[in-house]
């Protein structure tokens, strides 16, 4: 009797275990949705800020601005989205609302809006000319929309508040199509609670796919976090899961920055606020580079157009940016085997996988000729999880491997510069790994004379 309990007692003890270890987290474990991959590989994005502010000189609109001051006499989206197309960027997210409680679209919600404003008589919908233009120009679409509303008098009564708010996402939610983006800002929200479930429940009911972007502090609820600052750099080895209070979620991170130091909306005089292209590339290789969404800030000026100074830094960003990572130098190689080759074909569809089980790799590439490069760039395919946890870039010299470039993290993409070296061997050491490293792309490239 007392084996039969002792039996007993250690078998309730190895289910316990088994138990533990089947819902046991861990971060190499998590996986991305279908949908943050997808977004994960547009990697570059532009915020369009345009309001009552554009008129008044303003960066924060405290909701007393009159709609009559929104006039733009020479709306132009289609001029702003081939702009932003020759960038490199991918999508737009359109502020639909700014924290002045002005509406670009004609909602039913408050006559606060284009509506009482001369653009067209007041007969105009700005949401959708937008929409319209992004889409025409192979641009997806999303948009923001402020919780906090400085005019709305219905701010005070947090329940009749959370009404009208949702009231308001339903419609951008359910008239324009697709969004690929909805932001959730908490600018200016301190002490306030808005009830996120139902936002994100009303946003969900019309949109399924959209990525939510929110503050860590969301983390229920969104799908992507907020860097921490607007500086547009990710300054550590980043990794797309994050654990809040002993929960594990996959939340990539998006850094956010404009294209003007400081001001997310257009100013006039305000010409030595742009910055340069290579502040820029500094910017994206620091963002994208690091694994990141990067979200460059754009802003249409009182005639509603890009200004020709803007137009031209992101026609010069794109070129810049092509120029850098248009061709990698690992193509040509010399012959290999079909796993590796995946991983040097430019295409991200197809990836190198290490040997099962090893927890290690190596992917080398042999060239023709000694090639000359200053830096590589390496993505990770993350269908599985995020898995490499140290790698090296090496060269062979001197009848040994030398390196030249390591790190802890890749992600969806990870640039890595260096004094630069010239060989004929090189190779991608994965050093470690929670489980099967698989690598869509392994480039090298030689930086040509900065841009300025």
């Amino acid at each position: 009797m007392k084996r039969m309990r002792l039996i007993n007692t250690l078998l309730a003890a190895c289910i316990v275990s088994t138990l533990a270890s089947a819902h046991a987290q861990n971060v190499t474990d998590m996986k991305p949705s279908p949908q943050q991959t997808e977004w994960q590989d547009l990697e570059f994005g532009v915020i369009l800020h345009f309001s009552t502010n554009t008129f008044l000189n303003r960066e924060w609109g405290d909701g007393t601005a009159s709609p009559k001051v929104f006039n733009p006499t020479q709306f132009n989206p289609d001029q702003w989205m081939k702009a932003i197309k020759a960038s490199g960027a991918k999508y737009v997210v359109m502020v639909a609302k700014h924290h002045d409680g002005f509406c670009l679209w004609p909602t039913g919600q408050t006559d606060y809006s284009i509506k009482q404003s001369p653009w067209k008589d007041g007969k105009g919908d700005m949401v959708r000319e937008v929409a319209n233009a992004a889409r025409a120009n192979g641009l997806k679409f999303g948009v923001y929309l402020s919780p906090w509303d400085r005019h709305e008098p219905k701010y005070a009564d947090p329940a009749a508040y959370d009404k009208y708010y949702n009231a308001e996402l339903e419609e951008l939610a359910s008239r324009y199509g697709d969004l690929v983006e909805f932001w959730l800002d908490g600018a200016g929200s301190t002490g306030r609670t808005y009830n996120f479930a139902k936002i994100i429940e009303t946003l969900r009911t019309y949109q399924p796919n959209t990525i939510v972007f929110a503050d860590i502090g969301l983390f229920e609820y969104g799908d992507a976090r907020w860097a921490g600052d607007e500086t547009g750099k990710i300054e550590y080895e980043n990794w797309n899961v994050i654990d809040r209070h002993g929960v594990l979620r996959w939340r990539p991170v998006e850094v956010d920055t404009p294209l003007r130091k400081v001001h997310w909306f257009w100013h006039p005089n305000d010409e030595a606020s742009l910055k340069s292209t290579a502040e820029l590339l500094d910017s994206y290789e620091n963002a994208v580079g690091h694994g990141g969404q990067w979200m460059l800030g754009v802003a249409p000026d009182d005639r509603g157009l890009l200004p020709d100074a803007d137009v031209k830094r992101l026609q010069e960003l794109g070129t810049a940016l092509q120029t850098r990572y248009g061709k990698s130098l690992l193509t040509p190689h010399l012959p290999t085997d079909a796993n590796i080759a995946r991983a040097l074909d430019t295409d991200p569809d197809t990836f190198w996988t290490a040997p099962a089980g090893t927890h290690t790799g190596t992917l080398e590439v042999n060239m023709p000729k000694p090639i000359t490069f200053d830096h590589t760039l390496i993505m990770e395919r993350l269908d599985e999880g995020q898995q490499v946890l140290r790698y090296r870039i090496e060269i062979w010299k001197n009848g040994a491997w030398t390196s030249v470039a390591q790190g802890s993290a890749i992600g969806h993409k990870k640039i890595d510069h260096f004094p630069a070296v010239t060989a004929q061997r090189i190779r991608l050491n994965i050093i470690s790994s929670a489980g099967d490293a698989r690598i869509r792309e392994f480039q090298a490239f030689l930086e040509n004379d900065p841009p300025q």
